[in-house]
């Protein structure tokens, strides 16, 4: 399942990050791909020690606990430390899929969906576009600045090369409560018809039955 989530930065939160990349120095991105996606990885991102990344990793951080439709389709359990990456004329990252297990912190995680979180707009930059490889074909994506798309880290996907100006992005994995990504879809369909049908008719005969469809299918599912 692919899903854009608009507005997840507050136009206020999105000023804050951008004065700090502002003043930030970037290094090369090869130092966190994995063997293989260092051969076509060619961008920069800030490093682990940066003074400025804790700063943005919280406000992110902040942003996707209180968005419910980041938490209703991704189930997250635990979530990667973001990396900020820096695409400037030239740059791009080749076709590639993200590592299965990934180190977190020191505890190992199982990388079940990729996010890019988008931080300045896209009249910044041509080129650019993330591109997926689903069922539908090769999907470009280049959304609003504070916008987000989550999908599947099983996927191909890559970065087209940027032909001017600068691109600007959070990304990570999330280990889900939810492995299989079709039971994901199932939880969130369920769980967004449910959330209508409160909105249009209340707390009814319907919904309670729904929820109790939902509840018991996160019980049959979650892995905790």
């Amino acid at each position: 399942m692919i899903v854009c989530i608009g507005d997840v930065l507050t136009p206020d939160e999105l000023s804050k990050i951008t004065t700090m990349v502002e003043v930030a120095e970037f290094v090369d991105g090869k130092t966190t791909a994995g063997w293989h996606a260092s051969l076509v990885k060619h961008n920069t991102q800030l490093p682990k020690d940066a003074p400025e990344l804790d700063n943005i990793r919280k406000l992110i951080s902040a942003a996707l606990q209180r968005n419910r439709l980041f938490q209703m389709a991704v189930r997250p359990k635990r979530i990667h430390p973001m990396l900020i990456s820096r695409y400037q004329t030239g740059m791009a990252y080749g076709v590639h899929t993200d590592d299965a297990l990934m180190n977190s912190q020191q505890q190992l995680m199982r990388s079940d969906v990729s996010f890019t979180l988008f931080l300045n707009s896209p009249e910044e930059y041509q080129g650019g576009e993330l591109v997926i490889d689903s069922t539908q074909g090769e999907q470009p994506y280049k959304l609003e600045a504070g916008a987000m798309i989550v999908y599947p880290s099983s996927t191909l996907h890559w970065v087209e090369t940027v032909t001017s100006g600068v691109r600007l992005a959070a990304v990570s994995w999330v280990q889900s409560l939810i492995r299989d990504p079709q039971e994901r879809e199932i939880l969130f369909d369920l769980d967004t018809a449910r959330q209508a049908l409160f909105k249009q008719q209340g707390k009814t005969r319907e919904f309670d039955l729904l929820s109790k469809t939902h509840a018991n299918l996160l019980r049959k599912w979650v892995e905790v």
